[in-house]
């Protein structure tokens, strides 16, 4: 199936797994990072067991406090795109589409869907992370919480995503997008 029309499955252990992996790697306990993520530690400790299925929020969270890209948590090293999960949101489906590596920066390509009537409130990611988006259906109204903008079919916005950000579909149709993170290294 194509990644517009995905069925991928939405979490997996393997997910969890990585978590704690970059966690212990990096020193953090589970109530540490926890907190650096502003989540509750029993949220954290069912993502890294595979019994709780983490919503982009909060997988967001977590790769913030990390310092890494969200692909680091949702896809295995050398695998393909393909073989990422899926992540949904209060109002934001998103399917990896491919991770592009520079000496500089990761970029991750997404296609995205802004369901209407709800909003999605973002966490801030690591600094120096701009996100890119190019609506094809729908009018989105994304960016800084404090300072959204808008954008309809063929229209691109740029902002950036190291400051707690929004997703809102601007009126009553889904919106359907392309998103490019840009995470400097």
């Amino acid at each position: 199936m194509s990644a517009r029309g995905s069925s991928r499955p939405t979490a997996d252990a393997a997910v969890g797994e990585r978590l704690r992996r970059m966690r212990e790697a990096r020193g953090y306990s589970l109530s540490a990072l926890a907190r650096a993520a502003g989540i509750g530690k029993a949220t954290l400790s069912g993502l890294e067991h595979g019994t709780r299925n983490p919503t982009l929020e909060t997988l967001y969270a977590v790769a913030g406090a990390l310092e890494v890209p969200l692909t680091a948590l949702v896809l295995k090293p050398g695998d393909p795109p393909a073989a990422a999960v899926d992540v949904r949101g209060a109002a934001v489906t998103a399917t990896l589409l491919e991770v592009f590596d520079e000496p500089g920066a990761t970029f991750e390509l997404f296609w995205m869907r802004v369901r209407p009537g709800v909003a999605q409130h973002s966490p801030a990611h690591a600094r120096g992370v701009t996100e890119h988006i190019t609506v094809y259906g729908g009018v989105l109204r994304a960016g800084p919480e404090d300072a959204p903008l808008a954008a309809g079919p063929g229209e691109h916005v740029t902002f950036p995503a190291d400051v707690p950000h929004i997703y809102q579909a601007g009126g009553p149709d889904e919106v359907v997008a392309n998103l490019l993170i840009r995470s400097p290294r």
